[in-house]
């Protein structure tokens, strides 16, 4: 389990690493480099545009990967999307600016994207599956969470090299070329994270599970369609918290309140790297007294908290915009650490990489696609962006009603097991 973990987290934290780089870049350099005939607000916003899209391709991406691990196993899944979203993010620093390719240059940023997030569509279900199906039962969500440590490690790790390139190097050396390398650097992450993933076996649940479906998606489709739209709308608030604090505030900070993008940076990733290291803690509570009410308590906590958290970010003062963003990965946290566990538990072998992959990127369409843009056409003039917090505070209410809706899998979950083969059970 130790082993398989490490593998995860490190897959997925290059995955986000990969992700994550591109939202930085859009909120700091893109809009002026590949959209220099917009004014400032329309430039950022394109950027943003360009950075949902690949929000927009995960679903497709999960589809995809998806069919192809309920038909042919995990592992083939967790290889195929690490490789495919490495070798797009590398082109994406190698895509010469508006002022060289002019119109060329914007839609091959969109085309790279989109591809980036057709791999990460595919990773998520891959890596929390190869997880979940070897784990034992009562440790399910401790073990699934090294998963989802791994955005908090690949965000950390984006922005800390475009921090240190950001603190060493000029605005203009920076705009040139600076912003490229944490870009081509993700080749170098992608092969490690491939050599890492070599000696992974396939789980116990595909190999037990028989003769495969022929069309997951279809059936999930037929059998799960409410599921996974209450799933989707359950996590849309979560993704949106997220990219509110990693992405719009860091542009509307430094856009327009003028702090320096150095302190912004290393604000968002203390609140980061607090919410990374208490991951396991929340999966451990989720693994005690069951998933959906950790998921209930997370929601409630960003309905409260979303205005007093734009408040705080509106002083410009590092220490009480720190603890605004804290909050806000606290309760988020308070949701995501469990999902990797409650995703899977509520489906069968056979459509279950389909199934939860699906639910959980559409949720990302939802909350993280366009919370970046809305929260940048509500932030428009000099009065505090009260809108930003009301439109959190209802996408919080609406997950809410959605978690409420979802069944419990329990504090000793068993997941469905594949027909024919003796259900697993929890020790007591």
């Amino acid at each position: 389990m130790v082993r398989l973990a490490a593998a995860s987290l490190a897959g997925t934290a290059i995955e986000f690493y990969d992700f994550f780089v591109y939202g930085t870049a859009a909120a700091l350099v893109l809009g002026p480099l590949f959209f220099p005939t917009f004014s400032a607000l329309a430039g950022t916003l394109a950027a943003f545009g360009t950075f949902g899209a690949g929000f927009l391709a995960r679903p497709l991406g999960s589809v995809v990967f998806g069919h192809i691990g309920d038909r042919y196993g995990r592992r083939p899944v967790m290889f195929a999307s690490l490789a495919l979203t490495g070798l797009a993010t590398v082109a994406v620093g190698c895509v010469p600016s508006y002022a060289t390719l002019g119109i060329a240059a914007p839609v091959l940023l969109l085309v790279l994207r989109f591809l980036q997030g057709l791999g990460l569509g595919g990773e998520w279900g891959g890596a929390v599956l190869l997880t979940a199906e070897h784990a034992p039962a009562h440790r399910r969500g401790l073990w699934t969470s090294f998963p989802q440590i791994g955005p908090s490690v690949g965000f950390l790790l984006a922005n800390g090299v475009v921090l240190a390139l950001s603190s060493a190097l000029s605005d203009a050396q920076f705009h040139a070329w600076g912003w490229r390398v944490p870009f081509w650097g993700a080749g170098l992450l992608a092969l490690t994270g491939l050599l890492l993933r070599t000696s992974l076996a396939e789980t116990p649940h595909f190999r037990e599970m028989g003769e495969p479906v022929r069309l997951p998606l279809l059936e999930v489709a037929r059998g799960h369609g409410r599921l996974v739209l209450l799933t989707a709308g359950a996590l849309a608030v979560g993704y949106a918290v997220f990219y509110a604090v990693s992405t719009w505030s860091l542009a509307y900070a430094t856009e327009r309140l003028g702090v320096d993008r150095t302190v912004m940076l290393a604000c968002i990733m203390a609140a980061v790297a607090i919410m990374g290291a208490l991951t396991p803690l929340a999966a451990l509570l989720g693994d005690r007294y069951g998933r959906r009410p950790l998921c209930l308590v997370g929601c409630a906590a960003t309905v409260v908290w979303m205005f007093p958290m734009v408040a705080l970010l509106g002083t410009a003062e590092p220490l009480w915009m720190f603890v605004g963003f804290l909050g806000a990965m606290l309760a988020f946290i308070s949701m995501f650490a469990v999902i990797a566990a409650y995703l899977p538990e509520l489906y069968e072998p056979r459509v279950r990489c389909t199934g939860a992959a699906v639910g959980y990127n559409l949720g990302g369409v939802l909350g993280g696609a366009l919370t970046p843009i809305v929260a940048t056409a509500l932030s428009r003039g000099d009065s505090p962006p009260w809108g930003v917090a009301a439109y959190l505070t209802g996408l919080g209410l609406l997950s809410l009603g959605c978690f409420a809706l979802l069944p419990e899998t329990g504090p000793h979950a068993v997941m469905r097991p594949a027909p024919g083969t003796e259900s697993e059970t929890a020790p007591a």
